[in-house]
């Protein structure tokens, strides 16, 4: 255990992030078991270690984190370990990656049991499905949902401002009143282009020239590791996967036609319906479907986009669509806090009462007539005016 503790000194005595992410002010870290769940690459270690540092800071034998794919766990079950680090003076562990131990599930649940003293706080891939795990964690954890970074954060983190998150029901209303004073301090389209290109996931940080070959790389282990290891997929489909989310990159947006994607993959129609699902629990895709079909997992999606528009610049920068662009950002910062589906009219029904067009600077209500509840969210637009909103502002959701 001397190695772990090495470990995880190292991890908290070269972190030094400050930024403050939305999710941290909702965690009760006080709860004896807790996981952050969440795409590769939004933040989720960097979660962990921030609170563990503040609360225990570096150093402390009473805290350890612990990356879950170590090798000490090839001949050591994470159940004993817990029991001796709580044997020897250890309260809180933080276990970062839980999906790349086999056994998890099971083992936390037997550690939330028999060693009722001890906290835990634990990272996961999105696709893991606590609620319906085998060991029935849904009763014993309190799992939270980290996304990547709002337009919202991106502006904090560029420029040093400080804006409110905003409810969607008091945007509505109040638009006008929010964008004038967000144009107060900043120009929100000055930063937007680069937001759509490398904000979404936060290790832009480290290098943007590097971005899109790394966000490329998390793709492929989503795909190559996650998903085989969470989900019934032979590894030999994966490139089948690769081919449909490039078919879904370049489209605007995608109307799936199963029948001829099952022929293009060379997999059954069920299998594509099956695989579009694993790629929207994957976080790599959004999936737009009615009401009525949204009760059933493996019903065909009315339309497809990739889960944010960060993707669509590293998968096929070339061939994207302006249409496509604004309406995979606004699928992406509603669905954090929203349900979005098919309108009868328009381009998304919000939580089944507001009905949305999305468009340029120039897009009218026209095509809403009619519709209650009926807004356009226009691009290149700072400030809006009656059912007219700036695009943008729908990235301050959270």
């Amino acid at each position: 255990m001397t190695d772990l503790f090495e470990y995880s000194d190292d991890m908290l005595n070269n972190f030094n992030d400050t930024f403050e992410r939305s999710l941290e002010h909702t965690i009760e870290w006080n709860q004896k078991l807790i996981g952050v769940m969440g795409a590769r690459g939004v933040g989720k270690t960097t979660i962990l270690l921030k609170y563990m540092k503040k609360k225990y800071g570096a150093n402390s034998r009473k805290a350890l984190y612990v990356s879950m794919d170590n090798l000490y766990f090839v001949n050591n079950s994470l159940l004993g370990f817990a029991r001796d680090f709580y044997k020897s003076g250890g309260e809180h562990l933080f276990l970062d990656e839980v999906h790349k131990y086999a056994n998890w599930s099971q083992e936390l649940k037997n550690i939330y049991d028999s060693v009722p003293k001890l906290k835990i706080a634990f990272s996961g891939s999105s696709i893991l499905d606590i609620l319906r795990g085998k060991a029935d964690l849904s009763r014993r954890a309190d799992v939270y949902h980290l996304a990547g970074l709002s337009f919202r954060e991106y502006l904090e983190i560029e420029t040093g401002e400080k804006f409110k998150t905003i409810e969607l029901e008091d945007l509505l209303k109040n638009h006008v009143e929010f964008a004038a004073e967000i144009c107060k301090k900043l120009r929100p389209y000055a930063h937007w282009r680069n937001y759509l290109e490398h904000g979404y996931y936060p290790f832009y940080l480290q290098s943007k020239e590097r971005y899109s070959h790394r966000l490329l790389n998390a793709i492929n282990l989503t795909l190559e590791t996650d998903l085989v290891v969470c989900r019934p997929v032979d590894s030999a489909y994966i490139t089948k996967l690769k081919r449909l989310l490039y078919i879904v990159s370049i489209s605007t947006p995608f109307q799936p036609n199963i029948a001829k994607l099952s022929k293009v993959i060379e997999a059954s129609r069920l299998t594509v319906t099956q695989y579009f699902e694993y790629l929207r629990e994957a976080e790599l895709v959004n999936l737009l479907k009615s009401d009525e079909k949204s009760l059933n997992l493996l019903s065909k999606p009315d339309k497809v986009y990739l889960n944010n528009v960060n993707l669509m610049y590293a998968i096929s920068k070339t061939s994207m669509n302006e249409g496509n662009v604004r309406e995979t950002f606004f699928f992406n910062q509603v669905n954090e806090k929203h349900k979005l589906s098919t309108p009868l009219k328009g381009d998304f029904l919000v939580d089944e009462k507001y009905t949305f067009e999305i468009g340029g600077r120039n897009k009218t209500t026209t095509q809403l007539k009619g519709v209650k509840n009926a807004f356009v969210a226009s691009d290149d637009l700072e400030v809006g005016m009656a059912n007219k909103i700036p695009l943008y502002l729908f990235g301050f959701l959270y």
